[in-house]
């Protein structure tokens, strides 16, 4: 048997379904309905706890909820772990990897509304469409006569920090508007046609925007820094649609107080749900709380992935969204 086959399926014909332990903080709901005829959901408040605690063989995480070793301690026969976020970063994966646990993402059941999100806050920070919409509804418009005016989107040069499953459908929504597109990535990507830059100050060097779509790991962590904005220049607009971290959120409000950014999207911040007040008077930034990813058909989207999972994992089936643990620099 290989490290990844498992024992024989506990999956029956009767009412005798496999625990599934569901992980969460309480601001985290579980949603509903989950497919009952597949696993018996568990939450440490269920009577029932304390005795399949044990003997659990896999935990669902709902939203980013924070898997830390001293959880994975409370679960010794635990096999896999599945996630219900586009990232990983709450989980613990080198202390999965030592204790031979499997983990798996919501894959790309999030990609989609993601794309959408980030070309809107890039056109909104662009054409200054929530300032406008502010303006208006204070009745400015009548007293201080013309809004000023927004710049172009369609034809800008936008490089992409990470070209994922989201990056992938930001890229392909970014040519119908005429833009110049290039990237940067772990790897270069042989199969898209868009210019690849191994440097992201080099990427930022030759666009006018960054959308920043990429995983937070120990390296893309504040991937975004005071020398990357530099090199964006005074023009540049920022989107951040991934984690806040990976934008040093200090040297951005710097950046943007002093008029040495053009603007920025912002739907993620490094201490959510705390945003630099800063941040708030100025026109030219876009501010989100961390939704861009969340619609009623990515949760469904989402619901699919897990079970899929959930189902291939006892039937000794390839997992539909595993994370390679073999690598996590």
């Amino acid at each position: 048997m290989d490290d990844h086959q498992q024992p024989p399926s506990t999956m029956t014909s009767d009412n005798t379904l496999p625990i599934a332990i569901i992980h969460r903080l309480p601001r985290f709901k579980l949603p509903s309905p989950w497919a009952k005829d597949i696993f018996n959901p568990i939450e440490p408040s269920d009577p029932l706890y304390p005795i399949h605690r044990p003997s659990a063989r896999i935990i669902i995480i709902i939203g980013p909820s924070p898997l830390k070793s001293e959880h994975l301690d409370h679960y010794p026969s635990v096999e896999c772990v599945f996630g219900t976020s586009a990232g990983v970063d709450h989980i613990d994966l080198a202390e999965c990897r030592r204790r031979n646990i499997r983990v798996t993402s919501a894959g790309s059941a999030f990609s989609e509304d993601g794309a959408d999100y980030a070309i809107g806050l890039l056109m909104d920070v662009l054409r200054r469409v929530s300032a406008a919409d502010r303006f208006v509804r204070a009745g400015l418009w009548p007293v201080k006569g013309d809004y000023p005016l927004g710049n172009k989107f369609g034809g800008k040069r936008v490089g992409i920090v990470g070209l994922g499953n989201i990056g992938t459908l930001v890229a392909k929504r970014l040519e119908a508007f005429g833009c110049t597109i290039a990237y940067t990535s772990r790897t270069k990507k042989s199969q898209v046609p868009y210019a690849f830059y191994p440097s992201v100050i080099d990427l930022a060097t030759t666009s006018d925007s960054l959308i920043v779509c990429c995983a937070l790991s120990d390296r893309t962590h504040h991937i975004i820094n005071r020398d990357v904005m530099t090199a964006l220049g005074k023009k540049g607009v920022i989107v951040n649609i991934g984690r806040g971290a990976l934008v040093d959120e200090k040297e951005l409000v710097k950046f943007l107080v002093g008029g040495e950014l053009g603007g920025a999207g912002l739907d993620v911040f490094e201490n959510e749900p705390e945003v630099p007040k800063e941040l708030f008077v100025l026109d030219n930034v876009v501010l989100s709380p961390h939704k861009a990813i969340l619609t009623p058909e990515s949760f469904d989207n989402v619901r699919d992935v897990v079970m899929a999972n959930v189902m291939a994992f006892f039937s000794n089936k390839p997992l539909v969204s595993e994370i390679d643990l073999s690598d996590l620099s």
